[in-house]
């Protein structure tokens, strides 16, 4: 009882204004009117993307959340704002905002930030990294799966920052392949897909990507596959055994396990060609962060 007393008597000496609607307002009175507010006002665990100027103190912001996955609010203040400060690219923690569903409308109200990314300030490599996994969560609409999407994302980005920028290549790799594995179309790299050889194993001599098989051959039915890959450039990759016993590792070790487990320099040059062509694949389009990241990831 106490509390509209005092909002309508607040409204009475013009301290706050507020525009009631007209319809069923004698019925309904002031305490629908708070119960419809308090319902705009809602939180989440959420991760900043990327942030965009809108109009002169503005910004527009795009993050992902394990229960809307990638979504877009409006963050008000100028340069001097201890939100603004907040609200970075790539801190993660809990998000408070202010969404009106009838005008599609969001506002960023605070942010708990629990995780801040410091070294990605000083490190191109794992700032480049980052803004490749956001993007490929952008153009994948989080493979369909918010909360695992996020889950793996923030993984990424934590033992990013953990890392050198060195170590940081192979959290590269096991996260692209993962990402595959969420989204389905993770080829088999134990065997080949047309004779079921093993081509993972120490004694094997690895495997050959067929873009249009989306699996791996061994050398030998590889012979029947030639003229299709000749004629298609860059539809096949050939990868050494040990380079794929690392993707197996990734799959069926635990986190902790794969991460003790070296990756040698040729080893992730042959996977990176390989993921960024899988990960392009199925995003079904151009991804920016590999054009403007080439060189340095």
């Amino acid at each position: 009882v106490l509390l509209p007393t005092l909002f309508l008597k607040l409204c009475s000496q013009k301290l706050i204004s507020v525009r009631f609607p007209k319809k069923n307002f004698a019925k309904k009175g002031p305490c629908c009117i708070l119960s419809v507010m308090a319902e705009r006002n809602k939180t989440t665990q959420a991760i900043i993307l990327s942030l965009k100027a809108s109009g002169e103190n503005n910004r527009t912001v795009c993050m992902v959340s394990p229960l809307r996955g990638i979504f877009f609010a409006t963050l008000y203040g100028g340069p001097k704002s201890k939100l603004r400060s907040l609200v970075q690219p790539f801190n993660s923690g809990l998000l408070y905002f202010y969404e009106d569903e009838t005008r599609h409308f969001i506002k960023i109200s605070d942010f708990d930030v629990k995780q801040s990314h410091f070294s990605f300030r000083t490190d191109i490599y794992k700032m480049m990294a980052a803004n490749l996994a956001g993007e490929i969560l952008i153009k994948t609409k989080c493979a369909g799966d918010y909360e695992k999407a996020f889950i793996l994302f923030r993984a990424f980005l934590d033992g990013t920052e953990a890392s050198s920028s060195e170590n940081s290549k192979s959290g590269l790799i096991r996260f692209l392949w993962r990402y595959l594995t969420l989204m389905g179309i993770q080829p088999d790299v134990n065997r080949c897909i047309e004779c079921s050889l093993p081509i993972s194993t120490e004694t094997s001599k690895g495997g050959t990507y067929i873009r249009y098989l989306n699996g791996f051959v061994c050398s030998e039915c590889l012979q029947t596959h030639i003229q299709n890959t000749k004629s298609n450039k860059g539809s096949a990759l050939h990868i050494k055994s040990s380079s794929l016993f690392y993707l197996n590792a990734v799959s069926s070790l635990k986190p902790q396990a794969v991460r003790s487990i070296p990756l040698a320099e040729e080893s992730y040059n042959e996977l990176k060609e390989l993921l960024f062509l899988l990960i392009e694949n199925a995003a079904g389009t151009f991804l920016h962060s590999l054009e403007t990241a080439r060189g340095i990831i």
